[in-house]
């Protein structure tokens, strides 16, 4: 019962976004508001669809129905309920499962939210496209990844169980949907972009139209790619977080071209400029989520994260290159139309940083992708097996990475259009000192390692202008809410969450750059072997072994030193690193255990058990500043929430017009969008002066 309610929810699915796509092209095609509404409400038909679909699996899994496929080789009775819970996206079936119920929801939600403007053509197009979509996948589940395939034969009483390593942490009920929320959330600017494209309408509408959606998207991709990390750091006891491995990469080029979007997308608001910038990164993020869903799923790359071999690869291969294809394609259509008339006034101006900045990014993803399928491409060339490792990577981008760092301090100082020496002076001269103070420091205290010099300066110059950018924006709404504005004029002026949360965005990323510079360059690293009551120091922490037990559950079979922590005399506490025994797995799951400080973390891991004379062998490795990964993530994560909330509109009555022609940046809109320019009749050219006044670090 369970599999056939599976099955007609993807047959559902399948059924709704077919009719629903024909609708839409009927109601566009012909004007007809009947067929364009009826095609509205087939997006909610291919939600239920999928709610169905994923409802009957977890039933599947809950119950133990080991008579389908995918419980038997994902569940075991003996797994715990959270991990039960969590097996829907553990293995490739399920997996595209999720992904089919999360298109359908923000599909729905596009639905809902564009409800009285279906007679726009760019709305029905967007839907249509993003129908294509989902009804790729829901056949891709029919045909080729059946999550209710039904086990051949007689059903076994007991499952597999899920992989080891994800059945160990619950940091697996949030990192993956986290990750599929960003990837998925693609689809919808992808689809808008499209539609605008298609319809000739590719000025600044569809812009505004998927900034909310577009944002929320790269929150999920960021909060999922921490997590991600997380997760690394805390189960595979490796002692690090991020290791280049392919999949990680795969998650993070989606990220870079979005980031690249986010910020470009405001020079096109401003300036009208870079359209056809910004409809291909669009495209480039959609595909690379693609990219990202088959390197993951084929079976083509060995990872801990991947999946294991499979034969969906020629399908999403093909659905990548109708992606490419029929963007580059409509691009070329549409090229003799995609000239703006804005222009770059001055290499010293916000427009050309945020080029700049655009163009290390698309530098960063291109090296990554070479590094990521160069050896895939390789070896089905040559047959020869290639490893490109992390050197590679942390030689190409730390430079790029330290421009974005300078780029990221500078930008939000810049005005648009041009400045002059005197202005950028005046804002820039102090964070250069904080920096050039903070090189100094760290190149007499701590390490001449030229990277990490630059990166802490680079971080200091970058946090102190934030903080002046932060200052200059806060004085700058009290003086004009205490200077008259406009004598006789009712003038709106509001609060700009879109600033506030791109500085605390930017913010998280410089205290994230600081901690991957000092864990880095700073801490050590050492295996001892030690019998019970023996002690060992490493790097000033002295470590000592007590004894070790052992503990089994249903689950697993494990066993655990229990290790005491000291330093400078003063007890840290006791923690158990241990190596389990899973009942699917054949060799030995180490979970490390850690002692998390502010400056520095103490992590162990149990290399190797007790011997018959009690003595074992345990890997202490100190890292520092780990910790700031993790705040940097939630801030990063804060900003993005504060850079959603609406803006706060006030009406105030003004008396008189602020002085701001010397270009300081400290006028009421000094940090403010074009939205915050006054409108009042009389003050067209006001407001025009006033939308070229500076703003700081947004996210749109």
């Amino acid at each position: 019962m369970k599999a056939s309610l599976g099955v007609l929810g993807i047959a559902i699915g399948i059924g709704g976004s077919a009719i629903g796509i024909v609708l839409l092209l009927r109601g566009i095609i012909r004007h007809d508001a009947v067929s364009l509404r009826s095609g509205r409400a087939c997006v909610f038909v291919v939600l239920a669809g999928a709610l169905l679909a994923v409802v009957a699996m977890e039933w599947a899994l809950l119950s133990h129905d080991f008579s389908i496929k995918y419980v038997a080789e994902n569940n075991a009775r003996s797994t715990p309920t959270l991990f039960t819970i969590t097996g829907l996206w553990a293995a490739l079936e399920g997996s595209i499962l999720l992904w089919a119920l999360i298109l359908a929801g923000y599909l729905s939600f596009t639905a809902h939210r564009f409800r009285a403007r279906m007679s726009d053509p760019m709305v029905g197009w967007a839907l249509t496209i993003g129908l294509i979509v989902a009804f790729f996948f829901f056949l891709f589940m029919a045909v080729a990844a059946n999550p209710f395939e039904l086990v051949k034969g007689t059903a076994p009483l007991d499952g597999r169980g899920p992989n080891p390593l994800l059945q160990n942490h619950p940091l697996m009920a949030f990192h993956p949907p986290m990750l599929y929320l960003g990837y998925v959330g693609f689809t919808i600017p992808f689809s808008f972009a499209m539609a605008a494209l298609i319809t000739g309408r590719f000025g600044e509408g569809w812009l505004a139209d998927t900034r909310r959606t577009t944002l929320v998207a790269w929150g999920f991709l960021t909060a999922g790619i921490i997590l991600g990390a997380w997760w690394s750091y805390e189960v595979l006891g490796w002692g690090g977080y991020w290791g280049w491995d392919p999949v990680e990469n795969a998650s993070l080029l989606p990220w870079l071209t979005a980031t690249a979007f986010i910020h470009s997308v405001m020079v096109q608001e401003r300036r009208a400029m870079l359209r056809v910038w910004n409809l291909s990164l669009v495209i480039a993020t959609f595909a690379l989520t693609i990219l990202g869903t088959f390197l993951t799923r084929s079976g083509i790359i060995t990872s801990v994260h991947a999946f294991s071999q499979s034969t969906i690869g020629p399908w999403l291969l093909t659905f990548l290159f109708i992606v490419m294809a029929s963007g580059i394609g409509l691009i070329a259509w549409r090229a003799d139309r995609l000239h703006t008339p804005g222009r770059i006034d001055s290499p010293v101006s916000r427009e050309a940083a945020f080029l700049a900045n655009n163009l290390l990014f698309a530098g960063l993803a291109f090296v990554v992708l070479l590094g990521t399928v160069f050896p895939l491409l390789a070896e089905a060339v040559r047959g020869s097996t290639l490893s490109v490792g992390a050197p590679y990577f942390d030689r190409m981008t730390t430079p790029l990475g330290l421009l974005l760092l300078f780029l990221m301090a500078i930008a939000p100082a810049l005005p648009w259009r041009a400045t002059s020496g005197e202005v950028l002076q005046n804002r820039l001269i102090v964070p250069a000192y904080v920096g050039a103070v903070a090189m100094l420091v760290t190149l007499a205290a701590w390490t001449r390692d030229w990277s990490t010099v630059i990166g802490f300066g680079l971080a200091a110059f970058s946090l102190s202008a934030i903080v002046r950018e932060t200052f200059v924006a806060v004085r700058a709404r009290r003086r004009a809410d205490a200077v008259g504005w406009g004598r006789g004029l009712a003038n709106t002026v509001g609060g700009n969450p879109r600033r506030y949360g791109g500085l605390a965005v930017h913010s998280g990323v410089v205290v994230i750059a600081v901690a991957l510079a000092a864990s880095g360059s700073f801490g050590s690293k050492r295996e001892v072997r030690l019998n019970v009551g023996e002690r060992a120091t490493v790097d000033g922490y002295t470590v000592r072994y007590l004894g070790s037990h052992a503990t089994k559950t249903d689950q697993k079979n494990s066993v655990s030193a229990d290790l005491a922590i000291s330093r400078g005399g003063d007890n840290l506490g006791t923690y158990a690193p241990a190596i389990s025994t899973y009942r699917n797995a054949n060799q030995g799951i180490g979970t490390p255990s850690v002692r998390t400080g502010a400056l520095e973390d103490v992590y162990l891991t149990l290399v190797r058990s007790p011997d018959q004379r009690g003595r074992v062998t345990v890997g202490v490795s100190i890292q520092a500043m780990t910790l700031w990964i993790w705040i940097g993530g939630v801030m990063m994560a804060l900003g993005t929430i504060v850079a959603l909330a609406p803006r706060v509109r006030r009406r105030v009555i003004r008396s008189t017009p602020p002085d701001n022609s010397n270009g300081d940046g400290d006028g009421p809109d000094d940090g403010g969008s074009s939205n915050d320019a006054a409108i009042a009749n009389g003050a067209a050219g006001r407001a025009e002066r006033l939308a070229e006044q500076p703003v700081g670090a947004e996210l749109p």
